[in-house]
């Protein structure tokens, strides 16, 4: 559909403010691009931008004109991947924005595994326990635990009842014992995360139905995930982490699993996006073939604890 194609210019003409980087992103050569907008500028008979030989900005109708058109456009592109979903192919580029921890021992396997299931989807990853912002930066969807960070965003449930576990190396337990309260927390050094620009030094848990809150310290902290699960593994202290990002270490028996009658605060993980209208069949199936591997995930580490119990 050619009258798609040139909206599909315009619209990412206006995103970038560029004809050479909407070419750039489109594949496209800057000429072709300049003349697909003058096409759909002569068909709807007025100018969509403002140009000079240095800037390039959109016309009020310009403006008006993409407000109404993004949103349908974006539904056609739905509806065509829909068609093709029905043929068994997916195809199209996945900007997505993995945590440090998750997405670079875990998660980026398994993107291997999607890729060879859907070779015609191109995926661009960026790993960080910043959130990125998907407003504004080159990110489609950005995976990550917790609470919405904005109301106006939409999450796709991942692994939904995933909770943070306490945990150290055995490594460390031999050498400065096993604790066997939360009260006991207080002697140990703690692996403190960093959430945004605070210290997570407060480390809340479920007791009966009731909250707990433990006041920790230690002799380091990190704002990279992974930082903090290694010094785990390495004997430098306790760590508080999500079990996703622990399961294996804890299956393996790199890390002990402390204070198990004590509930660790839920820690949801999510698949972010900005807008509702931006699912598309795509997106759909990577939640749901993370969904699948995250539930396997854990469904392993149940059993190997049913095994223990057992013995």
């Amino acid at each position: 559909m050619k009258i798609l194609r040139e909206l599909e210019i315009f619209i990412r003409t206006a995103e970038t403010g560029s004809l050479s980087e909407a070419a750039r992103q489109l594949d496209l050569t800057p000429a072709a691009t300049s003349a697909a907008i003058k096409r759909l500028e002569a068909e709807l008979s007025t100018a969509l931008f403002a140009r000079s030989t240095r800037s390039l900005r959109l016309t009020p109708a310009g403006q008006l004109f993409l407000a109404h058109c993004q949103p349908g456009v974006q539904m056609i592109m739905n509806a065509c991947e829909s068609l093709r979903l029905g043929e068994d192919t997916l195809r199209g580029v996945l900007q997505i924005s993995l945590p440090s921890d998750l997405g670079r021992n875990i998660v980026l396997p398994w993107l291997d595994e999607f890729q060879v299931r859907y070779p015609q989807v191109t995926l661009r990853v960026s790993i960080s326990d910043r959130l990125a912002d998907i407003y504004r930066e080159q990110v489609d969807l950005a995976l990550r635990y917790g609470s919405l960070p904005d109301s106006n965003m939409v999450a796709m449930p991942i692994a939904p009842d995933n909770r943070r576990v306490l945990c150290a190396s055995p490594a460390y337990l031999a050498q400065h014992g096993t604790p066997q309260h939360l009260n006991e927390l207080s002697k140990h050094n703690c692996l403190c995360f960093m959430l945004g620009d605070y210290v997570y030094d407060r480390w809340r848990f479920d007791w009966q139905g009731q909250e707990v809150s433990i006041q920790v310290s230690g002799d380091r902290v990190s704002p990279d995930g992974d930082a903090v699960r290694r010094w785990a593994v390495a004997g430098r202290g306790i760590a508080y982490k999500s079990t996703l990002d622990v399961i294996e270490d804890l299956a393996a028996g790199r890390l002990v699993r402390l204070c198990p009658d004590w509930l660790g605060e839920a820690a949801p993980l999510n698949l972010l996006c900005a807008d509702r209208r931006q699912i598309s069949p795509v997106i759909q199936a990577l939640q749901q073939f993370l969904n699948q591997r995250c539930d396997a995930l854990m469904h392993s580490l149940n059993q190997q604890r049913d095994v223990k119990i057992c013995k």
